[in-house]
């Protein structure tokens, strides 16, 4: 398989789990386009596997996501609203049910522990198999499993009151 059709598969599942992640969507693509960069790069020592380029997709963009997020940790902002307009800002509107869950869902996920985050969006999100992330993470299959379902765990007890009865 040539890395166009590696893109092909991978970039919507890895741009879905950037996002899940913690990333903008805007974010999440100039990652996909790095990590597939750096893939392109590689092309010359890559193994005709599925499973290993899939592995490797999803480490590189790990990696230059945690790099994004340590340099945006040392940059410093500067306000962008002046002190004489501070009171003329409109206030917030009220945000949209989508919004709402959007951002009850973002609070869930980031209320997880790293770990079992890290296995839950690439099942789900990433829609890698359980081989492809005990790979990738470097532990047994079994405790993929386990880590999936404390995971789900989690979140049906961080998101109990947005159930419908």
């Amino acid at each position: 398989m040539n890395i166009e059709e590696h893109y092909k598969r991978l970039a919507p599942k890895l741009t879905n789990w950037l996002v899940s992640s913690g990333s903008s969507y805007h974010e999440a693509c100039d990652l996909v386009q790095n990590t597939f960069l750096k893939v392109w790069q590689m092309r010359d020592d890559l193994q005709d596997d599925d499973e290993a380029v899939s592995g490797l997709v999803f480490t590189i963009a790990r990696n230059l996501r945690k790099n994004l997020v340590r340099d945006n940790e040392r940059l410093t902002f500067v306000d962008e609203i002046k002190d004489e307009d501070a009171g003329s800002v409109k206030p917030a509107q009220l945000p949209s049910d989508a919004e709402y869950l959007r951002h009850r869902l973002n609070e869930a996920f980031s209320r997880l522990p790293p770990i079992l985050r890290e296995a839950y969006t690439l099942f789900q999100i990433g829609e890698l198999s359980i081989r492809e992330i005990a790979t990738q993470v470097g532990v047994s299959e079994n405790l993929v499993k386990v880590r999936i379902f404390r995971a789900k765990e989690k979140l049906q007890q961080i998101l109990a009151d947005l159930r419908v009865t």
